[in-house]
């Protein structure tokens, strides 16, 4: 990292392809693959994340005068808001009507990727936090001079978000549910862990799925073969024509996550009668299982908790992972003991009437998913101790 007195200057790189892979990684840590330097490769190599899909690659660099890169951001310029999970049709909606242009933006995420991780990347060492406060202001500087309504850094770190604060940004904050491994070697140990009641729940769902004459395994690395994603990208594609969305990742990202992401990649998929029925993607990461797509061809009882949330579980516990995230919504994941986190973002306005109408909503929307989570967890199906 630079001392106090080092030159900086920032930079835009529109292909992560053209940022040495190295650098990236030391920056961004081998904690969270969807900040790793091979998926964001993947998703513009396979036109997911491009600027006909309305996410621009922008990504910033802010380096020494000798080249040396010390700090990073995957950025994308966005001409709409999907695919974020941190939802501002509201803001660009009351933008809109008092006679701005809300988009484009500027999108500091992992995108398509509603998880928790790094996004001011800049290592570890004793200098990386003043890095991301001079990423925050080559930011500042970039918004402006391409004139666009705003900076939204989604899902970062507390730690992130803090330093956002300092910086006045407007912090949010919302929530999710993630389980939480509290040593057990073995799924009936976290059943164990559980009131009576949940426990009997949890066991009669997965036996109603085997009684179906389903099974449901965990795939990855050379057990993934074509077919398997053959399958897993109708059961995707199917989900989102349903649901009236729109699918955001293309076949060709599947295999060229596996190619590069290698064992990171668990596809969990369920079979009947030797035809797969449905399947559910996982990413893995050094301590966390993240839980992202799923899909499914039938209307079959308690197969979704079984490939989204309970092979997760069971996974994560035979892997020794600390933590499975299980993505957007689900309140109803709180019985089968997934528990509220808060979690994170900053943005960057620069109209001082919009930037204090953000902030007031933020405040008032911090306030109630505080009620919220306290609400939740006096709902949570764990046993109390003696």
């Amino acid at each position: 990292m630079p001392d106090g007195d080092t030159e900086l200057s920032a930079r835009i790189v529109e292909h992560i392809a053209d940022i040495p892979a190295d650098t990236w990684e030391k920056l961004a840590g081998d904690d969270n693959p969807f900040v790793s330097h091979q998926f964001l490769h993947a998703l513009e190599e396979t036109g997911c994340a491009t600027n006909e899909a309305g996410w621009l690659p922008q990504h910033i660099v802010v380096e020494e005068a000798n080249g040396n890169i010390v700090a990073a951001a995957p950025m994308y310029l966005k001409s709409h808001s999907q695919g974020e999970y941190v939802f501002d049709h509201g803001w660009a909606h009351a933008w809109e009507r008092a006679g701005g242009r809300y988009y484009p933006k500027m999108q500091v995420a992992a995108p398509f990727s509603p998880v928790t991780g790094p996004r001011l990347l800049a290592g570890t060492g004793p200098e990386s936090d003043d890095a991301r406060l001079t990423l925050l202001r080559a930011l500042e500087t970039v918004c402006q001079k391409l004139e666009v309504s705003s900076v939204h850094v989604t899902f970062c770190t507390e730690r992130e978000h803090k330093l956002m604060g300092i910086a006045d940004w407007i912090p949010r904050v919302g929530r999710q549910f993630h389980w939480h491994n509290r040593g057990y070697e073995t799924f009936d140990d976290f059943l164990g862990a559980l009131t009576s009641r949940k426990r009997k729940m949890i066991r009669k769902e997965r036996a109603r799925v085997s009684d179906q004459g389903i099974r449901v395994r965990p795939l990855s690395g050379d057990e993934i073969r074509p077919e398997h994603w053959d399958a897993f990208y109708q059961f995707y594609v199917d989900t989102y024509d349903r649901k009236w969305g729109y699918p955001y990742l293309t076949r060709e990202f599947f295999e060229a996550a596996q190619a590069r992401l290698g064992h990171k990649i668990v596809l969990v998929m369920a079979d009947m009668d030797g035809l797969p029925v449905a399947g559910a993607l996982n990413l893995k990461g050094s301590d966390a299982l993240y839980g992202r797509n799923w899909g499914c061809l039938g209307d079959f009882r308690f197969l979704h908790f079984e490939a989204c949330y309970y092979q997760a579980i069971e996974y994560a516990i035979d892997n020794k992972l600390s933590t499975v995230e299980a993505g957007t919504q689900g309140p109803h994941k709180i019985q089968r003991g997934y528990e509220p986190v808060p979690t994170y973002s900053g943005h960057y306005i620069p109209n001082e009437g919009f930037r204090d109408a953000v902030a007031r909503f933020c405040r008032d929307e911090e306030r109630e998913v505080d009620w919220e989570m306290e609400a939740y967890a006096e709902h949570l199906p764990y046993r109390q101790e003696d």
